[in-house]
């Protein structure tokens, strides 16, 4: 049987060594392979992001596969993608731009910081139910809904020590479940949850980000933010809201290097 063999990198996001933020997978391609491959790559990796990109002209098409299927934005797996491509194979740039499902998502090198200009989720705020509250273990004091759910909590040691019941989520609206709180040492502080996605919790969520960074810019009147991550990996965002748009910062770094053999189609 002919293989293709695919150079794949493993990279921490939201970090600045390995074993903590947010592991993702990136696949560097020649080529896109079919869909059903790319899945059965992301079920095999067993991360919560598997990353697929291909060089199109001077720019790169990107697309994030979870182990229960494609997602339309991804942050740590962009950032894990920018952080590859700027270290190992575009040396010399301090610009990418991603094509992507959710746009263009152009990413800044800035130090040993990479700044991803993602678009904001427009969030309508929604009746808390018992429903939430039988899924957090708290009853949240605000609900909002956008891509996602979020539901505000009174303070940070609820955010941290909430006891999810992943059942009770399945049966929410919305993608993924955030759960969010105002932060002592940061402005925010954030746990993700995704078990349609087959993630019960993600370690350090960008597109999260996209819904609680617009949210709590307004609540707390300020365009710049420091957001951290409350999962046992935790992670640090450093944010700013731009009109429409968020910029997300994060730091990263490289767990491993090697190739994979797949069947040729």
């Amino acid at each position: 049987m002919k293989e293709l063999i695919v150079r794949q990198y493993i990279a921490d996001a939201f970090t600045d060594t390995v074993f903590k933020g947010n592991p993702a997978a990136i696949c560097l391609l020649q080529n896109w392979i079919s869909d059903e491959m790319m899945q059965n790559i992301a079920k095999e990796n067993r991360l919560s992001e598997t990353a697929f990109t291909v060089k199109k002209d001077q720019d790169y098409e990107l697309r994030w596969f979870t182990p229960g299927g494609e997602i339309d934005l991804c942050g740590h797996a962009t950032l894990g993608t920018a952080y590859i491509l700027f270290n190992f194979i575009e040396k010399d740039r301090e610009d990418i731009v991603f094509h992507t499902m959710s746009g263009n998502l152009t990413i800044h090198r800035n130090g040993d910081i990479y700044e991803m200009d993602m678009p904001a989720y427009e969030l309508k705020e929604i009746p808390v139910t018992d429903e939430m509250e039988k899924a957090v273990g708290i009853r949240p004091k605000e609900a909002w809904m956008g891509r996602d759910l979020v539901c505000v909590l009174d303070n940070e040691e609820d955010v941290v020590h909430a006891k999810i019941d992943q059942e009770a989520v399945l049966k929410l609206d919305g993608l993924l479940l955030h759960i969010t709180a105002k932060g002592k040492s940061y402005d925010c502080v954030t746990r993700s949850f995704a078990p349609k996605l087959l993630v019960d919790e993600d370690p350090v969520c960008g597109s999260g980000h996209c819904h609680v960074i617009p949210l709590w810019a307004e609540k707390l009147g300020k365009g710049k933010l420091t957001a951290w991550q409350a999962s046992e990996r935790s992670g640090v965002l450093y944010c700013q809201m731009k009109g429409k748009r968020v910029i997300l910062g994060g730091k990263a770094a490289i767990y491993s290097e090697g190739y994979i053999h797949i069947p040729e189609e």
